[in-house]
């Protein structure tokens, strides 16, 4: 089995490519250990000294290492070594008790009407055929939260890579936000959700 390794733009993430599905649909994050017991893979990934966060995307998976840990050249290889035990033994990616893979947003657009639910159809569209695709090649993921008709404002949560990347500001601000205000001009302000 040959795992690939990318850089992010996110220097405290690095992107694990295993050449096979890791999630297929939806993508999970765990920002914990205590979270990791739902993934046999997360967990053992945890288990290592200064993960900080594990996230796994339809064919790739990011893990965040703590800022002031070891380097990526002391991390990888155990990372890797991971891996390739989870996918060598055929185990579960979750475990049975484990919740389902979380959704491409966060919202249900069922809960919006009339026209702000035709305009959050809009912009889940474009986050799924743009942003999404983009953001994953970095080891990322952007999901929408919620839009606020009255004010014009979007809520989205940035992911893997993107959480806690020095660059995710701008990349809300001048990429995600341009677009969107463009394609959707019921759109003023994009935010990010905490």
């Amino acid at each position: 089995m040959f795992i690939q390794t990318e850089a992010t733009p996110n220097p405290d993430v690095l992107k694990f490519i295993p050449g096979r599905d890791v999630m297929g649909e939806g993508t999970r994050e765990f920002r914990s250990a205590v979270e990791a017991e739902a993934s046999p893979l997360a967990r053992g990934i945890f288990e290592l000294t200064d993960v900080r966060r594990v996230f796994f995307g339809p064919d790739f998976l990011t893990v965040t290492r703590a800022p002031s840990g070891r380097e990526w050249p002391q991390m990888k290889a155990p990372i890797l070594a991971a891996i390739m035990e989870h996918y060598t033994t055929d185990a579960p990616l979750l475990t049975d008790a484990a919740a389902p893979a979380e959704p491409a947003d966060g919202h249900d657009a069922s809960v919006y009407e009339g026209d702000t639910a035709q305009i959050v159809a809009e912009i889940k569209e474009l986050l799924d055929t743009r942003i999404r695709p983009a953001v994953a090649q970095d080891g990322g993921d952007i999901t929408f939260s919620r839009f606020e008709a009255a004010s014009g404002v979007v809520w989205l949560h940035m992911r893997g890579a993107c959480a806690g990347c020095p660059s995710s500001s701008a990349t809300l601000k001048s990429g995600v936000e341009n677009m969107l205000k463009h394609y959707v001009p019921e759109v003023t302000r994009v935010e990010q959700a905490l």
